[in-house]
């Protein structure tokens, strides 16, 4: 099914204040929410046609908006895929000459923007001479340095000539590479993005208002339209500098792309005049886009959007879930039980055997809606509501209600197979059984139950509130209701489920295992923790393995590396230094001293991976490549310039070695 088309529409407002109308233009492709507006050929071709018109005509201001929920979202990236230098380049300065034209209108322009405005809807927003940006806006956000390029459309010149380089390298470069944080409306508006913060229900009727108001007094035009106030604490080649500096520890020189955002906002401030500032992004483009990085984040993109969101069939439906338990009330298991009570809003029973562990989960999800609270995100009422469905018990006569129960306690089998005994007494035979294991079989925990087609497995990432991804593993005897529940019931959590086969460490931790295995090795070996580090960092990645490490624990760790040793042993060899970190030793269990240069423990480390995807695809954990590169993007953070993992090991080489 083809994608609906993004159209310019014009309409005539006649206001009583003013002698000719007012131009409204509303960015519109005629499908509803789910379907989000952005900029394509058809949609270039039709704000041509419509500046145009605006340029011949007779008018007294200008005011663009969008759909409901929907400024723009910004570029077709189906557009760029495998684009040449100098097509690039074209595609660029398109954007520079069209949004350059509303820049030049003789009359006020305002962006009204009413919805989520990302990338070239920025831009266009940005050649406007003001800005109103509802409270309801959630998503603003120029994300191109997420994606291996630059905004490519004037962001780099305009956004720090109107909110100065310490903000507008923040905005496109920093919030980007922070898992693409973005800015809401208040925010946008308090940073100077723009002129008016307004509620939704008047917004286009104010918007309107406050064009007419720019429109009877031609000296209140935008306050910024030339260069704007450009705030600075320091001199611009300081703030860069040392936004560079904050970047090599991030990224460690492995995409280009941010680093080449810092020179044009440097440029913008410092060097160039604006039409010069857009002759540099469209050499950064041409440059940019057709490189192995932005290629692999369109692939990248591509996944999460389209493939990561599909459903797979099952011939049962869900289960409905109205209550739900959670055995566990550790760090992991309260994170869980937090996410469930804010997007599930259902009763929630947690268990443990200890009073006093119950007691500080409770106060840490008390804590939490507190927090929510400050922020403006709850009020009191809905706070002390959520706070009211929690009930906490050391027995399981509670879970009789529940109609899903999720283990989230120490990786042991027999401790996790004798809870689900325990519960089966208890609940209803509709009940589903979830465990959060992050490497023991799922068949082997439903083993002796009654009703072991009722078990499957919920794996979710530390930290949970910020990685999407939910392993939904299905065990031998997982039934397909119980299956669909678990994938439903993640998909309302607003995480991203990936059905995935019952297999040791299912997908993310078993690479990321013999990853950490090659790390082992090297410092077995004679090699630094620092060493290993940066030469793993040279990939990108969000954090360094020793970081991840303390992270996941190093005991949870040397449980999952048992394990698959157990199964795998010539591919996971046990480590003494691990074990060591599990005792809360740090000593390294030194080996023959012959450390490896950082390039041979990266390569070593691709290999592995690479080796270790294969073995993941020929036992059928998942069913091809894209899956593994969508878990490792959002169980783990690869970034999107890496593709997940295999387009990467593709462009190095490393794929077609490995299959030799």
């Amino acid at each position: 099914m083809s994608e609906p088309l993004t159209a310019f529409k014009l309409a005539r407002v006649t206001r009583p204040e003013l002698p000719r109308p007012v131009a409204l233009v509303t960015i519109d492709n005629g499908a509803d929410h789910t379907k989000p507006t952005i900029f394509g050929r058809p949609a270039f071709e039709s704000l041509d046609r419509l500046l145009s018109e605006l340029e011949a005509g007779d008018w007294a201001a200008l005011v663009i908006t969008g759909k409901p929920y929907f400024f723009s979202a910004g570029a077709d990236l189906a557009e760029f895929s495998r684009m040449a230098p100098e097509l690039a380049r074209e595609g660029s300065r398109a954007g520079h000459d069209l949004f350059g034209r509303i820049r030049s209108l003789p009359y006020p322009t305002v962006a009204a923007v009413n919805g989520a405005c990302l990338g070239g809807g920025v831009e266009l927003a940005l050649h406007c001479d003001a800005r109103t940006i509802s409270t309801a806006v959630r998503h603003f956000a120029c994300p191109e340095c997420f994606l291996g390029i630059v905004p490519g459309w004037g962001g780099t010149q305009l956004v720090p000539r109107l909110v100065g380089a310490t903000t507008a390298i923040e905005f496109i470069v920093e919030n980007p590479l922070r898992q693409n944080r973005m800015l809401d409306g208040r925010r946008a508006h308090q940073l100077g993005f723009a002129d008016r913060l307004l509620e939704p229900a008047e917004f286009v009727d104010e918007s309107l208002s406050f064009a007419t108001e720019l429109a009877r007094n031609r000296t209140e035009t935008a306050p910024n339209r030339e260069t704007g106030d450009r705030p600075q604490d320091e001199p611009v080649a300081d703030t860069v500098r040392k936004a560079r500096a904050r970047l090599d520890d991030v990224v460690h020189g492995a995409a280009p792309a941010p680093y080449r955002a810092l020179d044009l906002i440097e440029g913008a401030l410092s060097y160039w005049s604006l039409e010069e500032g857009y002759r540099a992004e469209e050499d950064a483009i041409a440059e940019l886009l057709p490189g192995p990085q932005a290629q692999a984040s369109l692939y990248a993109f591509d996944l999460i959007e389209r493939r990561a969101k599909r459903r797979p069939r099952f011939d049962a439906g869900p289960r409905p879930v109205n209550a739900v338990g959670i055995v566990g009330a550790g760090l992991m298991a309260t994170q869980l039980a937090t996410l469930f009570l804010r997007r599930l809003e259902l009763p929630l029973v947690i268990a443990d055997v200890d009073e006093q562990v119950l007691d500080r989960a409770r106060g840490t999800i008390e804590a939490e809606l507190a927090a929510l609270v400050a922020k403006g995100r709850y009020d009191e009422g809905k706070a002390r509501f959520l706070g009211s469905l929690v009930r906490t018990t050391t027995g399981r006569a509670e879970f009789a209600d529940c109609d899903l129960v999720l283990e989230a306690v120490f990786e042991e089998l027999e401790l996790k197979r004798s809870i689900f005994a325990e519960v089966e007494a208890t609940v209803a035979p509709s009940c589903v059984f979830a465990t959060n294991t992050s490497a023991l079989s799922v068949t082997a925990m439903a083993a002796g139950l009654e009703q072991p087609g009722r078990v499957v497995g919920m794996h979710f990432f530390n930290p949970v509130a910020l990685l999407p991804l939910v392993e939904i593993v299905r065990g031998e005897q997982t039934d397909d209701a119980t299956a669909a529940t678990a994938f439903e019931l993640a998909t309302k959590l607003r995480k991203r489920p990936l059905l995935v086969k019952d297999a040791p460490a299912f997908v993310v931790n078993r690479i990321l295992t013999r990853l950490l295995s090659v790390v082992l090795t090297a410092l077995e070996r004679g090699n630094s923790i620092e060493e290993t580090d940066e030469a793993i960092l040279r990939l990108g990645l969000p954090m360094a393995p020793s970081v991840l490490l303390q992270m996941v624990g190093p005991r949870v760790a040397l449980h999952v590396l048992a394990t698959l040793h157990e199964a795998y042993p010539g591919r996971f060899p046990l480590s003494q230094t691990l074990a060591n970190y599990a005792e809360g030793r740090e000593e390294i269990a030194a080996a023959e001293h012959a450390p490896l240069s950082q390039e041979e423990i990266l390569e070593t480390a691709l290999a592995a991976i690479a080796d270790e995807i294969r073995h993941l695809l020929e036992d059928g954990v998942v069913p091809a490549a894209a899956d593994v590169d969508t878990a490792l993007i959002l169980g783990a953070g690869f970034p999107f310039w890496l593709g997940g993992i295999t387009k990467h090991l593709e462009h190095a080489g490393i794929s077609a070695r490995m299959a030799s």
